[in-house]
């Protein structure tokens, strides 16, 4: 069974008096411009640990919202942390009605320490976010 994140309730804001990087995670589809609508969140990996899938799916991201002015070009999906940028071009829109309504990102991993660098990023988000890990 595939764990996958899910909101568990709010944070509250937090000052951090240290030069230490944060470990603040977050998603961007236009660089510079964080997601604010949290994910449902799949994870799958073959038997053997090697290979894995990390599937995004966003119920009406602000990005696509008519009211919202054209911030830039979306040019994929950037999950970014203390230890870097992932990126994913692998995004999809589903329409409703004519309307975007919701948006799907794949991101694959292709080796063991792949994998691993997605989890971390997925457990600073998950802190970041107010989330937590079930199994589905």
């Amino acid at each position: 069974t595939a764990p996958q994140l899910t909101r568990v309730g709010r944070m509250s804001a937090r000052v951090q008096m240290s030069d230490a990087p944060t470990q603040v995670a977050q998603i961007q589809f236009i660089e510079g411009i964080d997601e604010p609508v949290v994910p449902d969140i799949k994870l799958t990996r073959s038997p053997d640990g090697s290979t894995g899938t990390a599937t995004f799916l966003f119920d009406q991201p602000s990005f696509l919202e008519s009211s919202v002015e054209p911030q830039g070009e979306i040019t994929g999906m950037f999950m970014k942390d203390s230890e870097g940028v992932m990126k994913t071009t692998d995004v999809n829109a589903k329409f409703v009605n004519g309307k975007p309504r919701t948006v799907e990102a794949v991101y694959i991993m292709r080796s063991t320490p792949e994998f691993d660098r997605v989890m971390r990023f997925l457990e600073r988000y998950a802190e970041s976010h107010g989330l937590g890990f079930n199994k589905a």
